[in-house]
């Protein structure tokens, strides 16, 4: 079973979108809970989290999320991401078969310019993180954000794609 972690901050429209993909992986079984991490929204943030079922927190510490998270993989996700076709068969798969952690592939249509990919790094969450919840417990130190508990880690690419937050940000 799947946890899904998101941080947020005043990115309701973005949090929608993200939550209405991840229903079809809660009804075939896969995401078991959705956690939504708040710094101080002053939105419609806590209401979208509310009415999907997440839980929300407006303090938190990552430490003690982790413990209570109740899938044994955690999926890390900006809020906008939007997972496509075939990945819940393919993460299903993937946390049978592997213990190290991956991310989504960059979706082919929606790319940034070619000018702004050159010497870009992408942000340690932009194509999403999947680790095993044992691995991030071990990791984490009390204050960390999200970003922070997965930077520098090596993770194996899935083929699923992913459309990146930033494209749901450019949208609004």
């Amino acid at each position: 079973m799947l946890t899904v972690i998101l941080e947020c901050r005043d990115h309701e429209p973005e949090l929608a979108q993200t939550l209405s993909v991840l229903v079809a992986g809660a009804v075939e079984g896969l995401v078991c809970d959705v956690v939504v991490l708040d710094h101080g929204s002053r939105d419609g943030t806590s209401k979208v989290a509310d009415a999907a079922g997440c839980r929300f927190h407006a303090e938190w510490d990552v430490k003690d999320i982790l413990d209570q998270a109740r899938g044994d993989w955690l999926l890390i996700v900006e809020p906008g991401a939007r997972p496509q076709a075939g990945w819940i068969e393919e993460i299903a798969e993937y946390v049978a078969l592997n213990k190290g952690p991956a991310r989504f592939t960059a979706s082919r249509s929606y790319r940034r310019p070619l000018l702004n990919r050159i010497g870009r790094r992408a942000k340690p969450l932009e194509l999403g993180f999947l680790m095993a919840k044992r691995q991030a417990v071990a990791v984490a130190r009390p204050g960390m954000s999200l970003s922070q508990l997965v930077a520098g880690q090596r993770a194996k690419r899935l083929s699923s794609e992913i459309i990146p937050s930033w494209v749901a940000r450019a949208a609004r």
